[in-house]
């Protein structure tokens, strides 16, 4: 019975041994999704990256940033607006100096606006319910206005400022609008353009 137990301890670590992935394996599945992502193979490379995803803790820090700000863009492109915000939330947890991603961000999450405003409309004539999604609708622009903040600070845009100051009106928010200005400077000092991904 002892040999038997020993038996199916050894064969059952050998096969976990045999299917875990090394940290060198995940880097060079990597590397082979950078490729596929470079040469515009959008959907071998949205495979590779999927098959990356369970494994991806074994990248360092900076390929792993660098791997889940990739996909989150290629899940955007093909319309995956919750995986993309999912992976682009990461990226923005780890380095929220990397305006890049909270453009990326801030954008998906107006989507989310966008939706609410319809919502908006075709509640009005049930008070209850509008007043839930006004709720929501308050809950998304002051999710957005942050991420759009830090980008307009980082790199200047004259469209994305007057989403900004669009967003700060619909909220009834003028102290917020009035110190818009204080904010962007300060967030202005940190800013990061580029993901190091040695």
């Amino acid at each position: 019975m002892l040999k038997k137990a020993i038996i199916i301890l050894l064969i059952t670590f050998s096969a976990m041994v045999t299917y875990a992935q090394t940290a060198d394996e995940v880097y060079n599945q990597y590397l082979d999704f950078n490729l596929a992502r470079l040469q515009g193979e959008t959907d071998k490379a949205l495979t590779l990256g999927q098959d990356i995803i369970p494994n991806a803790d074994k990248l360092k820090d900076n390929v792993r940033n660098n791997f889940y700000y990739s996909i989150g863009n290629l899940f955007e492109n093909d319309g995956q607006s919750v995986k993309a915000i999912e992976y682009y939330e990461k990226v923005a947890a780890a380095v929220p100096n990397y305006y890049v991603v909270q453009r990326a961000l801030g954008y998906q999450y107006l989507n989310q606006v966008h939706e609410l405003t319809t919502r908006l409309n075709a509640t009005e004539s049930d008070p209850k319910e509008n007043k839930r999604i006004v709720e929501l609708y308050e809950k998304a622009i002051k999710k957005t206005l942050p991420c759009l903040e830090k980008a307009q600070a980082c790199d200047p845009n004259d469209d994305t400022l007057a989403l900004i100051k669009l967003l700060y009106k619909n909220l009834k928010d003028p102290q917020g609008l009035a110190t818009l200005n204080k904010r962007l400077s300060a967030l202005s000092k940190n800013c990061i353009d580029l993901l190091d991904d040695k």
